[in-house]
């Protein structure tokens, strides 16, 4: 699915600027009291790591955008892109991606739960598997989840069944914060509800995947925009879909002419 064209951009950096080393990624929608506090933890726990914080605004009807433009107005370095009406949480993270200018790009949910003092262990590991010649996707792993009861099953559930159908390698595929390349992102097939599958699609393209343990904490503002049997459905025809495209990819073997 293409994400729709984003309104509301914020202004690009000036085109002599370095780019940064990282690129943080967050899909919102309907979260405005998470923006500030979300923005001061990023911007604490990555104080020596070059950045940029690159919100979606996936068609929020609250004061999001609004409270996104705050966190530019303090000095942030965030840059806001806005869809005009909600296209889905992959949509969003697609947009981001393109957006950002890293080499690396750290995704995390914007409600707060994700912890982002985890960001910096989970790039060094990234930049550690480039350095051993590999492509890999860090997927965090909440080990102590903070979420109810129900999710917390219907989760574990969910883990099972995937992994057990797409031997994707990861206990946890459903944690927002993982870490990745840029170019890797841009390599997979982009469709609705992607996010989901990440690990998945980078083993579909001959990349790897590895779990690092994270911290998980309860939402303490806004209120979920999923529910738990609405999400259940809809990942029972993404499970089949994905399964019908990992059937259906090749990678080929490339030599190359080493003549003049």
């Amino acid at each position: 699915m293409s994400p729709e064209p984003s309104a509301g951009a914020a202004p690009a950096a000036p085109s002599g600027a370095a780019p940064p080393t990282l690129s943080v990624v967050i899909p919102v929608r309907n979260e405005a009291p998470n923006i500030g506090p979300l923005v001061a933890e990023i911007e604490a726990a990555l104080a020596a790591v070059p950045h940029e914080i690159v919100y979606v605004d996936d068609g929020s009807t609250d004061d999001t955008w609004a409270a996104l433009q705050a966190a530019r107005e303090v000095g942030a370095p965030v840059h806001a892109l806005r869809h005009k009406a909600s296209c889905g949480q992959s949509a969003a993270v697609i947009t981001g991606v393109k957006a950002a200018r890293g080499r690396w790009i750290a995704t995390l949910d914007g409600d707060g739960q994700n912890d982002p003092a985890d960001i910096p262990k989970m790039l060094a590991r990234a930049e550690a598997e480039a350095a051993a010649g590999r492509r890999t996707l860090v997927a965090g792993h909440r080990v102590n989840r903070k979420d109810s009861g129900i999710k917390r099953y219907s989760s574990r559930i969910a883990n099972a069944v995937r992994s057990r159908l797409l031997k994707d390698a990861t206990p946890d595929t459903g944690c927002g914060l993982k870490v990745f390349a840029r170019d890797l992102f841009l390599d997979l097939p982009h469709f609705d509800h992607m996010h989901r599958f990440l690990p998945a699609l980078t083993l579909r393209q001959g990349g790897s995947v590895v779990s690092e343990p994270v911290n998980h904490r309860p939402r303490v503002r806004g209120a979920s925009n999923y529910g738990t049997l609405d999400r259940l459905l809809v990942s029972i025809f993404d499970l089949i879909g994905m399964a019908w495209l990992q059937r259906r990819g090749k990678r080929p073997a490339i030599e190359r002419d080493t003549g003049p």
